[in-house]
């Protein structure tokens, strides 16, 4: 049998390959799945292997034409006039920007089938419009961040910040000037140490919400496009000069070490105060909202993200670090302690934060090494105020023996001490030489053992207060004066503590013992100041009973009482018991080992001279008027003993 082929003329063929391009792009399939379908087709009849060619050549035109139509879209923006082009702000228009980042979007999707293909002009030509459209987008994106940038509202971010009463009185002494004593808190003049401070509402936006939608089309495009490195810069560089501004606001300074140790204590107050906020305000709002924005912009791209995010934060947070450095590593005196206290509370409180939000490994380190400086500071600076208070060598007396400046000063100090026991007692560690020289005190049952690190070191440093108190009441000749000294200023530490957080560090027993102390004083002072005085009124000496004692002799004895008691009354009326209740108690001993004495030699001898000539001579006060001038003792009011005169008369 033989077999025939039947010839198809070309209309024919055209018919087949026709229908045959026809089925294919009716299924509307991806470019790689009609290309299957084309081999299947050809491989069935060698007339169809021409279709691959004429479809492929009708891809390649709509491609063409595809692309023609996105790179006019990126040209039309492009040769618009600058005033044109600023005219409108990019997300104002979104139609226009709608339809630019398509063009952009087909000419990627053009790109990446053009890659595996020969026409180098077409390429030439589609990397040509990206580079044009990338420059613009670069530009877009700033312009974009630079006029969505929500300007920082400190007044809201700051909140009630808690006011402790530090005012300095002036310096009445020869005090060392390191000492400006401590003023009452009730005084007007002076200053406040204020501590820590609460944020309000920290979840605040730093770029409008509806831009960042616009920004993060902006960025998955240059990304893609792999212009990911201008992305970075331009967004770390916009947002690190608005941080940089926040911190302006923000009243941080750009300063060197060597510029921060020149400036006078009360500027310098000034700018550690605003540093403290600076640091909480910087982590908790404008780094955290930072990250957030990072997320949102850059979501996906794990790695820019995070670069993006580190090179944004890394300039406010060194410059941040850097005034903390410079303070730690400065002059160290009382004054400061406190404030460097709080640096160190707020940079521990936020460097849990820092560390969560920041990969870059330097600046996690650095920050770590300045709040251990900060640390060191602390300690150091309290040690430098142990020293001084056990050294201050000021050897003018109080002339009324009042409340010592230096009493004042370190009392007032040690109380607000006690707010920082937290942080001072994670410092501070109790050494060998503080356990040696807490040894060496009296042991009264305080509960040494059992005192945390604080308590040891204010245990201390009160003892050595005390024991240069001791010391400066030796520069008075007058022994009551002196226990009229002691007095005042170890009740003034008592109160100090008692009415106080210190108390619970120190305990009861402690306070007791110092109250003790102060009856002691009390006694010795009675002692002292009176001796002399009651020994006029003693029967020893008189020469005989009461009825025939020599009246010489009670004329004599009646003379010196007088002389004693006018030269009491002159001295001190002008001292000071400032206390109300120890003034009234030592009036009170004096009228009741004084008046019974006097009353009572009176009374047994008294007849014997008012019946003589110029009897008021030497009976010059009844017991009652006595009495009435004890009232007047430790007043601080001197130069009265024309009074006593005229009271005789």
């Amino acid at each position: 049998m033989t077999t025939t082929t039947t010839s198809i003329g070309g209309g024919g063929e055209d018919r087949v390959l026709a229908t045959a391009q026809q089925i294919v792009k009716s299924l509307n399939t991806p470019k790689e799945v009609r290309e299957d379908m084309l081999l299947i087709f050809s491989s069935f009849d060698n007339r169809l292997s021409n279709i691959t060619d004429l479809i492929n050549g009708e891809d390649s035109k709509a491609e063409n034409d595809r692309f023609e139509a996105a790179e006019k879209v990126i040209f039309r923006w492009e040769s618009n006039s600058e005033a044109h082009r600023n005219s409108v702000p990019w997300e104002e228009s979104p139609d226009e920007s709608g339809e630019y980042l398509s063009a952009v979007d087909e000419i990627l999707t053009l790109m990446e089938g053009l890659s595996v293909r020969s026409d180098n002009e077409l390429v030439d030509r589609a990397e040509n419009a990206l580079q044009i459209a990338m420059t613009r987008l670069e530009d877009e994106f700033r312009h974009i961040l630079i006029r969505n940038t929500v300007p920082l509202d400190s007044e809201r971010l700051y909140g009630s910040i808690r006011r402790v009463s530090l005012s300095f009185a002036s310096n009445d002494g020869e005090i060392d000037e390191e000492f400006e004593s401590f003023g009452e808190e009730d005084r007007d003049a002076g200053r406040f140490h204020e501590r820590g401070g609460s944020l309000g509402d920290t979840d605040v936006d730093l770029i409008h919400p509806d831009a960042v939608v616009e920004l993060k089309e902006i960025a998955e495009r240059m990304i893609r496009s792999g212009y990911e490195k201008e992305c970075i810069q331009v967004y770390s560089s916009v947002r690190r000069d608005a941080l940089d501004e926040c911190l302006v606001i923000l009243g941080v300074e750009k300063l060197s070490i060597e510029e921060v140790q020149k400036i006078e204590w009360k500027s310098l107050d000034e700018k550690m105060k605003k540093w403290i906020q600076a640091v909480k305000i910087g982590v908790r709002v404008l780094l955290t909202g930072e990250r957030r924005l990072c997320d949102q912009i850059f979501e996906g791209t794990d790695e820019t993200r995070e670069i993006c995010f580190n090179e944004t934060a890394k300039g406010c947070i060194m410059q941040l670090l850097n005034f903390g450095q410079a303070v730690a590593i400065g002059r160290r005196s009382p004054e400061k302690l406190f404030r460097i206290l709080d640096m160190y509370d707020a940079m521990a409180d936020v460097l849990p934060d820092l560390q969560q939000m920041v990969t870059d490994e330097y600046v996690v380190i650095e920050a770590r090494g300045v709040l251990d400086e900060l640390g060191d500071a602390a300690k150091g600076t309290f040690a430098e105020f142990e020293n001084a208070v056990q050294s201050e060598a000021s050897k003018k007396p109080m002339l009324s023996g009042e409340i010592h400046p230096l009493t004042r000063y370190v009392m007032n100090y040690v109380r607000l001490l006690v707010d920082y026991s937290h942080t001072l007692n994670s410092l501070l560690d109790t050494g060998e030489e503080e356990l040696q020289r807490l040894q060496g005190l009296p042991n009264d049952d305080l509960g040494i053992e059992s005192m945390s690190p604080i308590g040891h070191r204010l245990l201390l440093l009160i003892s050595n207060l005390e024991s240069n108190l001791e010391e400066k009441s030796r520069v008075y000749d007058d022994g009551a004066m002196q226990c009229v000294f002691l007095m005042n200023n170890i009740l003034y530490i008592v109160q100090k503590v008692k009415d106080s957080e210190i108390r619970k560090l120190l305990g009861d027993q402690w306070v007791r013992k110092r109250r003790g102390q102060v009856r002691q004083y009390a006694t010795g002072y009675l002692r002292a100041a009176w001796s002399k005085a009651l020994s006029c009124l003693k029967d020893e000496g008189i020469g005989g009973s009461t009825s025939n004692a020599s009246k010489m002799a009670l004329k004599e004895r009646f003379k010196n009482f007088n002389a004693n008691f006018e030269e009491i009354y002159r001295i001190q009326t002008a001292w000071k018991v400032p206390d109300a209740q120890l003034r009234e108690e030592l009036r009170i001993s004096i009228s009741e080992k004084v008046i019974p004495a006097y009353r009572s030699f009176m009374g047994r001898f008294g007849s014997q001279l008012e019946s003589g000539r110029h009897a008021g001579k030497y009976i010059k006060y009844t017991a009652d008027d006595l009495e009435g001038y004890v009232l007047d003792l430790f007043e601080g009011t001197p130069g009265v003993l024309h009074h006593l005169r005229r009271k005789s008369t």
